[in-house]
């Protein structure tokens, strides 16, 4: 229980992150927010052992994980747009 409070801690900064070097207005809640950080360290990681830069069981750093952010925080922007 514990790790996964850390987690989503953890994510919440790094979508705060993300969230504050994307330009633009994204109407979100804290919520999302933390889902969003949460969805780009899990997609910095599993580029990582794709591209053998992290080992198996092995986090994304603090970076990688702000970049996975800010790109899934861009193409949730894009779905966004189009479906308006």
């Amino acid at each position: 229980m514990l790790s996964l409070l850390g987690t989503l801690l953890i994510g919440l900064v790094v979508g705060f992150i993300a969230r504050a070097l994307k330009p633009g207005d994204d109407k979100m809640g804290w919520i999302m927010t933390a889902l969003l950080g949460v969805a780009g360290a899990f997609l910095a990681t599993y580029v990582g052992m794709a591209m053998g830069w992290y080992q198996q069981g092995a986090a994304a750093g603090w970076l990688a994980s702000v970049v996975g952010a800010v790109v899934l925080l861009v193409l949730y922007g894009l779905v966004k747009n189009n479906n308006t």
